[in-house]
């Protein structure tokens, strides 16, 4: 009988392509939803891209309650945490995303530990990796390097990562020790949507193709092939040697300008839309004082974030996708959605 594996988020981008990764593997899957109201519309988008979407089973739990979780976990023999709070614009109060975050992952762990699971792969971020140092972030960061919540270049978001994952650490070496846990840090995630229910890191496309960006700031990006991130997600849950291991999913670092040639050349039909004028770096600091979804941007200016993935290449076996190959692929589902 086939492995149980629990996919929380099922709802979500990254979660989507683990579930089809793992049906096509021959996994039993179980997913969470905040709502089973989800259910049939999770279902419906799954099924066009795996004949085995109808033996999906969902559950309703959120991270932010303790119920539903006993029944989520329930002769589980793994679970791919991938659910996380995350929003567009940041909270006026970062407790109110550190939070969810942090007590999300530790109910969710502690649940896997009642249950005798075997291994909780988690989704945390490269923002757990090369945030809050500064200037004095290494050149190419790796999994033996930590942001600094207390540094200065952080965000709500980039905290909550960095909080939640250290607090999942700390549970399986300590009061949830015999679980085996193994993380998996993204950087921006690109490649096909599955929906025009899109993911936050999708608007680098979408604000291009659609003409949404009034201009191209000196900002720029780690980005990664989402089914290289789900590649790992899985590879990470199967592979012996992975358990308590941290592991990159990111590749080149892309600026934004260089994102707006790719969709020019690629998307010639859209060339007119995609900006071409530089916005000057006091400009974006200016519009960020009245415009919060801006705010997050600024500490991002001009800093160039490399991370290398030879752990996960070596450890896991993925073999990952070009930054340009995952942009193109991006909007070429974003064009066939519609979404743009």
């Amino acid at each position: 009988m086939a492995s149980r594996v629990l996919v929380t988020g099922a709802s979500g981008f990254i979660a989507q392509h683990v579930i089809l990764q793992l049906l096509e593997k021959g996994y039993s899957v179980r997913g969470t939803l905040r709502s089973l109201k989800r259910a049939d519309e999770v279902r419906a988008i799954l099924a066009k891209h795996s004949p085995r979407a109808a033996e999906i089973e969902f559950v309703e739990a959120d991270l932010s309650s303790d119920k539903g979780w006993a029944e989520a976990v329930k002769n589980c023999e793994f679970v791919q945490h991938i659910a996380s709070p995350i929003v567009e614009v940041m909270p006026k109060d970062e407790n109110d995303l550190i939070r969810p975050a942090r007590d999300g992952a530790l109910r969710v762990l502690a649940a896997a530990k009642a249950a005798g699971v075997k291994r909780v792969v988690m989704t945390s971020s490269l923002a757990a990796i090369a945030y809050g140092l500064g200037d004095k972030r290494p050149k190419v960061v790796d999994e033996s390097h930590w942001s600094n919540p207390e540094g200065a270049d952080n965000t709500a978001y980039t905290k909550s990562k960095t909080i939640a994952e250290r607090a999942a650490w700390e549970y399986v070496n300590g009061p949830g020790k015999g679980l085996e846990l193994a993380t998996i840090n993204p950087g921006a995630v690109l490649g096909p949507a599955l929906s025009p229910d899109t993911s936050a890191s999708l608007q680098i496309a979408i604000q291009l193709l659609g003409g949404k960006a009034p201009g191209l700031p000196r900002l720029g990006f780690t980005l990664v092939d989402v089914r290289d991130v789900a590649a790992c997600h899985v590879a990470a849950m199967e592979t012996p040697a992975a358990a308590g291991e941290r592991f990159i999913a990111a590749n080149d670092f892309v600026w934004l300008a260089d994102c707006a040639a790719i969709l020019r050349e690629a998307f010639p039909e859209y060339a007119k839309k995609i900006p071409t004028r530089k916005v000057p770096d006091f400009l974006l600091r200016f519009i960020a004082v009245f415009q919060p979804l801006y705010r997050q941007t600024v500490t991002e200016l001009g800093r160039e974030r490399n991370a290398s993935h030879a752990k996960a290449e070596r450890i896991l076996g993925v073999k990952f996708r070009t930054a340009k190959e995952a942009l193109i692929s991006s909007a070429q589902s974003l064009i066939q959605l519609k979404v743009v």
